[in-house]
């Protein structure tokens, strides 16, 4: 004789509803009525279990009659313990069963010992695979005429590269010295995007890529003639100044001075010009590894980069000196010069600061 229907109206006695719980019943999620096609109550010898949705409901729910699952528990993949079915076991053992068959599957524990309730412990969701990075090709040999049919991939590519820096992201570029990473010198969140995926240490600075001579005295205090920065500048130089006001305090914030580079390579010159701001560039690879000569050199870095334009190779790739990126040069002391880094411009560099502007040589001030 049923005492009471539960709660998703099964007409099962409230004593054998698998299903039944604190929430009270099987359908907490069910409609609160059963179609007019489901009848109330079926013979007791078709209320087997079923599984639905990782919960154990009689045949006799209209949950059931939604389908989709069998007495196996084929649908959820769940093996069922032997001597499970029904017939075999008082209602109370055959819930423990489902449970524990249910629990193996789907992870549904059945809490606490004693514990009538259960919970769900959800998977980690998977990480969302990283989408890589675009590749775009250079037309030409990097350097392409205003008339020449190649202009149009040329500016696919600067306006691509663009669009992405200004997003906020980092993209792979080609130097006259290396393969550079290169990100909006504004963005703060850009910054420390570079720092981790090249597992660089903070306390090392990055440099400002800027596209014109006349953009240096804007985000540096300059005490050197307007000569001198035009005899090395574009070139595979990076001169060290005094910053001013105007670069992100983020950028750098450990010390007063910021390396330039405006680079002797025409995309370069071009990205900084149409993007109109100073950018922050780094080489293309992990802290204390090789710097990169091509494009293939730093493919582990790709699914972390939004772009990459590849501009072919850079140098020989057989000289010793064709890695070791610009000369670093310290210029904010009037009157005086100091090598941070040999790079692979010191001859012709020294020669010029010395013998054409007179600069003694100083010690090293640039973190």
């Amino acid at each position: 004789m049923v005492s009471r229907s539960c709660r998703c109206r099964c007409s099962t006695a409230s004593s054998s509803c698998w299903a039944r719980s604190s929430r009270g019943g099987c359908g907490g999620g069910l409609p609160p009525s059963p179609s007019p096609a489901f009848p109330r109550s079926t013979p007791a010898a078709s209320r087997s279990p079923s599984i639905l949705l990782g919960v154990v409901v009689p045949l006799s729910c209209p949950a059931q009659r939604w389908g989709r699952v069998s007495w196996t528990g084929s649908w959820l993949g769940a093996s069922l313990p032997p001597g499970s079915g029904p017939g075999r076991m008082s209602p109370a053992r055959r819930c423990r069963g489902m449970r524990a068959a249910v629990a193996a599957s789907v992870g549904l524990s059945e809490g606490p010992a004693g514990s009538r309730s259960g919970r769900l412990f959800r998977p980690p969701s998977p990480a969302p695979a990283a989408p890589g990075a675009r590749l775009l090709r250079l037309p030409g040999s990097g350097a392409v005429q205003a008339a020449s049919p190649e202009r149009a991939g040329w500016t696919e590519a600067l306006r691509a590269a663009v669009a992405e820096l200004r997003a906020g992201a980092v993209v792979a570029v080609p130097t006259d010295t290396l393969y550079g990473l290169a990100c909006a010198a504004s963005c703060s969140a850009a910054l420390r995007a570079v720092y981790r995926l090249k597992g660089r240490s903070e306390a090392k600075p990055l440099a400002v890529c800027l596209g014109r001579v006349a953009d240096v005295y804007r985000y540096c205090r300059v005490r050197v003639p307007e000569g001198l920065l035009k005899d090395l500048l574009p070139g595979p130089v990076t001169l060290v100044m005094e910053r001013s006001e105007e670069l992100n305090k983020d950028l750098n914030p450990f010390t007063p001075l910021v390396g330039i580079r405006i680079p002797d390579h025409a995309f370069m010159q071009d990205l900084a010009q149409m993007f109109e701001g100073p950018l922050a560039l780094t080489s293309a690879n992990l802290s204390s590894q090789a710097s990169s000569l091509n494009v293939e050199e730093f493919q582990d870095l790709w699914p972390q980069l939004s772009l990459v334009i590849d501009g072919g190779q850079i140098g020989d790739g057989q000289s010793p000196e064709c890695r070791l990126g610009s000369t670093v040069v310290d210029l904010s002391v009037p009157g005086k010069f100091g090598i941070i880094r040999p790079g692979c411009a010191l001859e012709s560099t020294t020669a010029i600061l010395q013998q054409k502007y007179g600069l003694l040589p100083s010690h090293a001030s640039y973190l």
